[in-house]
């Protein structure tokens, strides 16, 4: 009796000019459609909370302004803080 040998199994070379690792084609196009979706709701994002600081600063000038010389209230420190906080959110999501 004779024992088969299995043809040694090589992978398959990749084509010339592409790479060893190529990402199918179809997951390179999901892939692109998720960057983009993702890049539209961070802006979207953006444009909604730089709109909420713009009104957030409004009104703390005008809390300001309304305010003595010698005392600020604890509603215009509370509103600094809280324009503070989205003002750094807004420059991280910037930051990608």
């Amino acid at each position: 009796m004779q024992q088969q040998i299995p043809p040694l199994q090589q992978p398959i070379p990749p084509s010339l000019g592409e790479p060893p690792n190529a990402i199918d084609p179809m997951q390179q196009q999901r892939l692109a459609k998720l960057a983009k979706a993702r890049n539209l709701d961070r802006q979207k994002q953006l444009v909604a909370d730089t709109d909420k600081l713009l009104a957030l600063a409004k009104e703390l000038k005008e809390q300001v302004d309304k305010s003595n010389a010698d005392m600020l209230s604890v509603d215009v420190v509370k509103k600094a803080g809280e324009i503070e906080k989205l003002a750094k959110s807004v420059k991280d999501r910037m930051r990608g």
